[in-house]
């Protein structure tokens, strides 16, 4: 029973978290927001990071729902891909704006480079603590 529940405790989190950096980059965690209605590439950095965190979330939903340990480790793995590529996507993969004082960069960027950091941590913690047994 232990052993089921082990495996499962990361897949929650690293779901909690995607809904979170999902849900928080297209509001009070999201891009700048122009006076006169326009937006740059930084509101396209954070629909594709809210793309991004959709996808870990249906990953960790799918790795709390099986019970195969080898498929459980493969879609840990994936999130943690995954979660790289949303550490990278505001500013490194997607430009922001050019100012170190808009929105994009002084919110977004750190916030969500701190909860895909966590899905990683928590993603390689659901890599170790899921093995063949």
């Amino acid at each position: 029973m232990q052993k089921k529940i082990r495996g499962r405790i990361p897949a929650f989190v690293i779901a909690g978290l995607a809904f979170l950096a999902a849900i928080g980059s297209r509001t009070f965690l999201g891009a700048c927001v122009h006076e006169d209605g326009s937006f740059g590439t930084c509101h396209y950095a954070a629909m594709a990071v809210c793309g991004t965190a959709l996808v870990i979330m249906a990953e960790g939903i799918a790795a709390a729902a099986w019970n195969n340990a080898a498929a459980r480790r493969g879609l840990f793995l994936s999130a943690l891909l995954t979660g790289v590529l949303g550490i990278l996507t505001p500013g490194t993969i997607i430009r922001l704006c050019t100012m170190a004082s808009m929105r994009c960069r002084a919110v977004m960027r750190p916030s969500m480079m701190i909860l895909f950091s966590l899905i990683c941590v928590c993603a390689a913690a659901g890599i170790a603590v899921t093995g063949e047994r």
